[in-house]
């Protein structure tokens, strides 16, 4: 048992506890049931509940929620208009949420899917800094949807592709492969 200054009293029975908690005018509260001897306290226990939903609160105040945010485009939107949605983007990932590029097609203009991948690879590239493609671009009904998170761009992947040799360039049609010189 411990009493109320925090200190352990030592094993006691049930009735010469709950005495001494009755004299201090507090409650025992079992604080440790799984324990062998199971360990009790002595305390307000008002004050205690009290004191853990404060806690409660301030970790739940500390603790950010994550959402996903939705940015809406068509195939014709301007170029301005796409920096707008990338600076709106920017301000989202930077809160700490996702954000979800949304190109909804009217009509014809879903036989271009090409145009809103365009877009969205445009705002993609343009917040490669802070934010990764967490989803890629892909048609999902009258419309293709892309989601952003917050993160760096993996750096293994461009080291392993700068060290591999790299392929000379294509030859101009019609003229005649590099000699190679043979050492003898």
């Amino acid at each position: 048992m411990i009493d109320d200054n925090g200190e352990q009293v030592g094993i006691l029975p049930l009735a010469e506890a709950l005495e001494m908690a009755r004299i201090k005018e507090l409650n025992l509260v079992e604080v440790a049931p799984n324990a062998v001897p199971p360990v009790c306290r002595i305390l307000d226990y008002g004050k205690f509940k009290y004191e853990e939903e404060k806690k409660e609160r301030a970790a739940r105040k500390n603790q950010h929620t994550s959402e996903l945010k939705e940015l809406r485009l068509r195939p014709r939107t301007d170029e301005h208009d796409l920096q707008v949605r990338a600076r709106a983007a920017r301000r989202f990932l930077e809160e700490g949420h996702k954000v979800r590029l949304v190109v909804r097609f009217r009509g014809r203009e879903s036989t271009h899917p090409e145009v809103a991948r365009a877009q969205i690879n445009h705002i993609a590239e343009r917040l490669s800094d802070i934010a990764v493609v967490e989803r890629a671009p892909e048609m999902e009904g009258r419309g293709m949807y892309a989601i952003l998170a917050r993160g760096k761009p993996r750096e293994g992947g461009q080291r392993q592709q700068s060290a591999a040799p790299s392929a000379p360039p294509p030859r101009p049609q019609g003229t005649p492969p590099p000699e190679v010189a043979v050492s003898s």
